[in-house]
């Protein structure tokens, strides 16, 4: 039977139409990048930090669409997973963001405990993994990583830092050499706690302070009192604690009531950065503690920035108040947003206008090509990648932690030296109720 002009013209008109659907629909979907971001939005981790990074996370990339998209031409697409504070759910949200939706870079990632096994699964599909706020060295060490970059600081920092503050200050500050300072690692068993406590450890062996106790415990631990009255035992001057926000609360807690004295206690990031949770339920009695983590951007000069990059850290301020009806800004807001900055303004533009796309090869070589001094980033430090077949492959070089102190509602820092904005306070005053 014939087609009659009518029914082909309606074909035709039909085919032309689909067309032009698909067509549109590619268009849109090449001018969008599509990147997942995973963090701990429920359990533990949530509270310790992790809520905060996704924050900063997203404010860097709707500042980044507000302004035109990756290099003011392509708008970014984020796909959100839940980890759940678990390493499993994390593996296999990652799996699903990469076989199922087809995704090339993946961004985020809270805790050490889930990126050392992620690391190894981007890894091995060949995907970028952009790793934002977990810690830990072991993350990259001789494992000689391709397609995982972060900018973000390492625990060995940690200890470098823990140690740097005592070996300047003891003499000064307590009256006596550092040979003669008693000190207790105290960590959460996980990749991170471990990673920090070792970091610790070597570097106050090598500035010369006795370390009396290092202990380990499970972050989900119901009890700390066995480790509580070891450090009583020990009568250690200085405790290091790598923990998170509910076993930071409970040792807080078991310490203060058993009468655990002390001349200063130094967080390592993680729950001790998420200050307003802390004093909420502990008021005074955590003033003058110091806390060991990369800066929160706003506690910095930007005149000693380079230019605009002081705006960049006004504007995310003021989007996570906004956002959260927070009064403090934790450094893992500057975290999450800065390192998500970098990925989205220094390497993706160049990914495409250089290597000609945003598919993982390309954006492998364009994060080796960067260069940022010192001074570059909201938070002070610049990023320039260690390249394979070094120690630390993928890891930022230029990254560096600060020793922070608190009193009340004010932040300084106090160590490095040349950058602090205030002198510490150390020991804990008499009137502290952990004051030795």
């Amino acid at each position: 039977m014939p087609t009659s002009r009518r029914t082909l013209l309606k074909t035709s008109a039909a085919a032309a139409a689909a067309f032009s659907f698909d067509w549109t629909r590619a268009l849109a979907q090449a001018e969008t990048v599509r990147i997942g971001s995973v963090y701990d939005m429920t359990g533990p981790f949530a509270a310790g930090g992790s809520i905060a990074s996704s924050v900063g996370t997203d404010i860097a990339i709707e500042l980044c669409n507000e302004r035109g998209g990756i290099g003011g031409k392509y708008k970014v697409d984020t796909v959100k997973v839940d980890s759940q504070s678990k390493a499993d759910v994390a593996i296999n949200e990652v799996e699903r963001l990469i076989n199922q939706e087809k995704l090339d870079i993946i961004l985020g990632v809270f805790s050490s405990a889930h990126a050392v096994p992620l690391a190894a699964k981007v890894e091995q599909h060949k995907k970028i993994l952009w790793i934002t706020t977990a810690v830990s060295t072991a993350v990259f060490k001789d494992r000689n990583l391709q397609y995982v970059f972060r900018a973000q600081i390492h625990s060995d920092q940690y200890g470098q830092a823990f140690a740097g503050f005592l070996a300047e200050h003891t003499k000064a500050k307590l009256g006596v050499e550092p040979k003669d300072v008693k000190v207790a690692l105290v960590h959460e068993d996980g990749p991170y706690g471990v990673g920090v406590a070792a970091a610790d450890e070597a570097f106050a062996k090598e500035a010369g302070l006795q370390i009396v106790l290092k202990e380990g415990y499970s972050a989900a631990a119901p009890d700390l009192s066995v480790l509580v009255t070891k450090l009583k035992r020990a009568k250690a001057d200085v405790i290091s604690h790598a923990g998170y926000n509910p076993d930071i609360t409970l040792f807080l807690r078991q310490a203060r009531e058993s009468g655990l004295k002390f001349k200063m206690l130094f967080g390592a990031g993680a729950g001790y950065s998420q200050l307003d949770k802390l004093r909420a339920t502990f008021g005074a009695d955590i003033d003058n503690f110091c806390n060991i983590d990369p800066v929160p951007a706003q506690l910095l000069d930007p005149a000693k920035l380079a230019p605009g990059v002081g705006d960049l850290t006004k504007i995310m301020v003021e989007r996570f108040k906004a956002k959260t009806n927070a009064t403090e800004v934790p450094p893992h807001c500057s975290m999450g947003f800065n390192q998500t900055w970098i990925l989205l303004n220094n390497v993706l533009p160049v990914a495409k206008e250089k290597y000609g796309g945003f598919d993982p090869e390309a954006i492998r070589k364009a994060a080796l090509d960067v260069d940022i001094p010192p001074g570059g980033t909201i938070q002070g430090y610049g990023v320039k990648f260690f390249p394979p077949g070094t120690p630390m492959a993928g890891q930022n070089e230029r990254s560096t932690p600060v020793v922070m102190q608190n009193a009340g509602e004010h932040i300084s820092v106090v160590w490095p030296t040349n950058i602090r904005t205030q002198d510490p306070v150390f020991p804990l005053p008499k009137g502290s109720v952990y004051a030795a």
